[in-house]
């Protein structure tokens, strides 16, 4: 029986090695673990981050709603919106809810505005998975059961959001525009959804949260979590195992991104979190969080294909997300579908060279970490890894001292794990032999390593953007369709794929209008903004292409006409644009919901 690429090269190469390489991330560069994630419940891990300076480890939902005496598997699968219901309906606070007629009605009430099944699956008698932000309380209930589930990405957004200086891990702090372990009131992301909640007793004691039942600003589906959440008595413990509870304070290396994402949410909740109404809040926020992670994820990739060729990582001014043309009509008319479609894989395509660059980087990473002369450097990596990626940089492209007995030491690898391979991988062993095609042992290493770990990296990514955009979602970026190819004259085989184009939900669209029509700095109101210095403030900071074409697409000067005009209704369409005649200077843009003390700013 023929043995896996990573038994063999457990079996020829150091076990740790293969343990350090042998995955698709590279956290110095992108903080998160590439693999598929639920973005809609990141804020609830955000929350506890933020409330407790500490990850979230395990919580009470599964021991206080499961049945007992089943096995922990069997009872994650038998927690159902049921089970809550009737739980809830013997407390104090559901009187009239004991009959089936009534349970299965607040089941409904759970399902539509607090709990979510897995799969998003319908019916009362699915496995719960996820916990929808509706108040601060919802940091209590621990959904996901695992917070790993959620790929590291709370922790990379709570890390950007305090920007702290130093250390490799986030400290607490009352001070900044986001603070951490402090009073509620002091952070402008739980202040907003902490309605009623004051604390009694030490601030770190995870039952010191208290709800004020006097307190008549909630709405119902607020006070159903609040009362799910009291029932399991306290916040779930921190994370359990050396160095896990903390929450590393790493930012991703396209700083200029971060820093973006980071004002705009800043001001965006100084601006409207009383402003706007709760579901609506939610939406944008989401939307906020998946408009920033798009531009983050497309912006690092840039800047390591720069780094691959140059060794070095972007300057700031130099830093680009990548271009993507936008679909206004959100599928609706087939030419702009299909143009968004095409834009889209062209992304697609200039991405599946990234896990390559990413095992490039771990791999140079693993053998500068071990060496003694670049250790003894003391080159920081957090919280921003620019110095040491430029030093890997260095060593990729052999301008460093010790880069020569690094690459030799990867050509090693190359021959002895070529020659592992050969008997049951023949196709890997030859590229790993191929120094004709390609010289560099380190990237001829990278590249038949992404291959030897399979489809799984490609999946992963995929999975990855797929969350990260929110494709097919309310509040998301883009849409998803099957289609199906072949099966013509002399093609029997039909093969179905993916498609997905970037759109503009109507989530994301009162967002963006509202975020950028907020003037800079600490002034408040809104400011005067034309449509046409909106569409470019899209493309400059975004890579957002809605009236022009990206680099690489051809499209007509008609369908990018039409494409704006369609834009333009829906904004109509939605209040956020007033124009008095077709004069391109009169079309501006105004906010749906006005911000806190608004004044005009010319």
């Amino acid at each position: 029986m023929a043995s896996t690429p990573r038994a063999i090269a457990s079996q020829v190469l150091p076990p740790k090695m293969v343990r350090e390489l042998w995955t698709s991330n590279y956290t110095k560069a992108l903080p998160i673990t590439l693999y598929a994630f639920e973005l809609s419940a990141v804020l609830p891990a955000i929350f506890y981050m933020f409330r407790f300076g500490q990850r979230r480890g395990k919580g009470q939902f599964l021991k206080t709603f499961a049945p007992e005496g089943i096995p922990p598997e069997e009872r994650r699968r038998r927690t159902t919106v049921d089970r809550v219901a009737s739980v809830l309906a013997q407390e104090a606070g559901f009187t009239g809810f004991h009959c089936a007629t009534t349970t299965a009605i607040l089941g409904d009430l759970l399902l539509c505005f607090g709990l979510e099944n897995a799969k998003r699956e319908l019916g009362r008698d699915k496995q719960i998975q996820r916990v929808a932000p509706t108040h601060y309380l919802t940091s209590w209930i621990d959904l996901p059961d695992r917070v790993g589930h959620l790929r590291d990405v709370p922790e990379m957004l709570v890390a950007m959001l305090v920007n702290q200086k130093k250390g490799d891990y986030i400290r607490p702090t009352d001070k900044g525009r986001f603070t951490v372990a402090a009073s509620h009131d002091t952070n402008p992301l739980i202040a907003a959804f902490s309605e009623g909640v004051y604390i009694d007793g030490l601030p770190q004691d995870l039952s010191s949260d208290r709800f004020d039942e006097r307190d008549e600003r909630v709405g119902l589906d607020q006070l159903l979590m609040i009362r799910l959440a009291q029932l399991l008595r306290s916040a779930p413990d921190r994370a359990f195992g050396k160095g896990t509870a903390r929450i590393p304070n790493q930012r991703p290396i396209a700083t200029l991104s971060a820093r973006h994402f980071s004002e705009d949410i800043r001001r965006f909740l100084r601006s409207y979190a009383r402003e706007i109404p709760r579901l609506a809040l939610i939406d944008m926020l989401e939307a906020c969080i998946a408009v920033g992670m798009t531009t983050i994820l497309t912006s690092v990739m840039q800047t390591l294909f720069k780094w691959s060729e140059s060794g070095c990582v972007t300057q700031e001014r130099d830093e680009h997300p990548e271009s993507i043309f936008v679909d206004c009509s959100t599928g609706v008319d087939k030419r702009l579908s299909r143009l968004a479609e095409q834009s889209f894989d062209d992304l697609q395509r200039r991405m599946e060279q990234l896990p390559t660059t990413l095992a490039v980087l771990r791999l140079l990473d693993y053998h500068a970490r071990f060496d003694p002369k670049i250790k003894g450097l003391n080159v920081e990596t957090a919280p921003y890894a620019g110095e040491w990626l430029g030093l890997l940089g260095e060593l990729l492209l052999q301008r460093h001292p010790r880069a020569g007995f690094i690459h030799d030491l990867v050509g090693q690898h190359c021959r002895v794990l070529a020659e592992a391979l050969d008997e049951d991988h023949p196709d890997l062993a030859t590229l790993l032999k191929d120094e004709v095609g390609e010289p560099d042992a380190v990237r001829r290493f990278s590249a038949v390593l992404t291959d030897m770990m399979g489809a799984n990296v490609r999946s992963s990514l995929i999975g990855t953007v797929d969350s990260v955009v929110q494709a097919n979602k309310r509040n998301g970026l883009a849409r998803k369709r099957s289609t199906t190819s072949g099966g013509g004259r002399g093609d029997t085989a039909r093969r179905r794929r993916d498609v997905r184009s970037l759109i503009f939900s109507d989530a994301v669209l009162e967002y963006l209008v509202h975020v950028h029509l907020l003037p800079g700095g600490n002034k408040t109101g809104v400011r005067r903004l034309a449509l046409r210095d909106f569409l470019n403030e899209l493309r400059v900071r975004y890579g957002f292409y809605v009236d022009a074409a990206p680099q690489g697409l051809s499209v007509s000067n008609e369908l990018l006409h039409f494409n704006r005009r369609t834009l333009e209704r829906r904004l109509r369409d939605l209040g956020l644009l007033v124009g008095v005649n077709d004069a391109e200077s009169m079309k501006r843009l105004r906010p749906r919901f006005r911000p806190r003390g608004e004044v005009q700013h010319g």
